[in-house]
């Protein structure tokens, strides 16, 4: 084995791959053991293992995001693992949306999951722990004004104009055609632009990590290009890319099968349904949220900008227009609309988005506004 594959095929990351993969195994071969009634201890024991098995690997996706990253450079390093995870998420909705049962509110449901935990929980924590670790910290506001811009008019294709134009909370067929066509070409061409002509609007401008006059004026001159990158790391990229995917796979298939056994828990002790959404779009995004605090306590906002609001925009660029094809191909119909408790909710988010990220510094105290958002829509879901 090459030096080069020696370091990315560490015994570490072997072993948290097959961590992963085992386990997934062992759980489908156990599913007999597992299928309802399960007794309390058992439900228990086998949700806490679940939750360790995913936390192990989603180390691992974390420091294979962090090694592309620091090889390609922001944006790119962070659009991978970006839509690496989000991929992954659209194929694991659209498995559901397939199998047996009526799904009519799932995209709408995980969406917005999403949307709140990445906007406020996430984001809110890396403000917080960023700023009280390194002060206030600049950020790209071009860059990051891209993103929200984006997120306000996908929001309002995805869940607000269905419950003006559509009826019981859904499109028409040909109001679902024109939704997906237009929701698909504004996030191709946002990717286009994002990794071609403004990438330099997604990078790092705080003064505290741009290297000094002589250092910036060397690297102006002598930092290679995204083709050359690829050319001369070409076997390394590809590697850790291959690797990030195997191991975040199990990561997204083992929330999916932890959801019965969630359901279950849950409605014993009378938790709300949403409450099991919520959790398991905690736990898919787990590897990104890692990340991204990480990023926080380097002082990397616009890095956990790239992460945060790059995954949002993803989930909702990606997610929505497959379940609405889904559903056109499979005649199901597709529930959008939001009730109006979590419509407030996601105006406030994106008004206090736009808010603390208009500033040219963000600071702790913007983290803690949108942590006190999130604690409101966790009392949105328990009522």
């Amino acid at each position: 084995m090459s030096p080069t594959r020696r370091s990315i095929l560490t015994p570490g990351a072997l072993a948290r791959v097959i961590a992963g993969w085992g386990f997934f195994v062992l759980l489908q071969l156990s599913g007999s053991l597992l299928a309802p009634p399960v007794s309390s201890p058992l439900l228990v024991g086998a949700l806490v293992v679940i939750v360790g098995v995913i936390l192990y690997a989603a180390t691992g996706v974390v420091q294979q995001a962090e090694h592309l990253a620091h090889r390609l450079g922001d944006p790119y390093g962070s659009l991978v693992l970006t839509l690496s995870i989000v991929v992954i998420e659209v194929v694991l909705i659209s498995a559901v949306m397939l199998g047996p049962g009526e799904h009519a509110t799932i995209a709408r449901d995980s969406v917005m999951a999403v949307a709140m935990i990445i906007l406020n929980l996430v984001i809110g924590l890396c403000l917080l722990v960023g700023g009280l670790k390194h002060g206030d910290m600049a950020h790209n506001r071009t860059g990051t004004s891209n993103y929200l811009a984006l997120l306000v008019v996908l929001s309002a294709l995805a869940f607000v104009l269905p419950a003006v134009l559509g009826t019981d909370g859904a499109y028409q067929p040909w109001q679902e055609i024109s939704i997906v066509a237009v929701t698909v070409a504004i996030y191709a061409f946002f990717l286009y632009r994002q990794a071609g002509a403004q990438a330099v609007d997604f990078t790092e401008v705080d003064p505290r990590l741009r290297p000094g006059p002589e250092t910036a004026a060397r690297e102006t001159t002598t930092h290679p290009s995204l083709r050359s990158v690829l050319a001369e790391h070409r076997t390394e990229i590809l590697a850790r890319l291959a690797l990030l995917v195997i191991t975040v796979v199990p990561i997204v298939v083992l929330s999916h099968d932890m959801a019965s056994l969630l359901d279950d828990g849950l409605g014993r002790v009378g938790a709300p349904p949403a409450l099991a959404g919520a959790l398991i779009a905690a736990i898919v995004f787990l590897p990104e949220s890692l990340t991204a605090l990480r990023a926080a306590l380097a002082g990397e906002i616009q890095r956990v900008s790239n992460l945060c609001h790059g995954a949002l925009v993803s989930t909702v660029g990606l997610t929505i227009p497959a379940i609405l094809v889904i559903g056109l191909l499979t005649d199901q119909t597709v529930v959008l609309a939001e009730s109006p408790a979590n419509l407030v909710l996601l105006g406030i988010t994106l008004g206090l988005s736009l808010t603390t990220f208009a500033s040219s510094r963000v600071t702790s105290i913007h983290g803690a506004a949108h942590l006190v958002i999130f604690a409101a829509y966790g009392i949105t879901v328990f009522s």
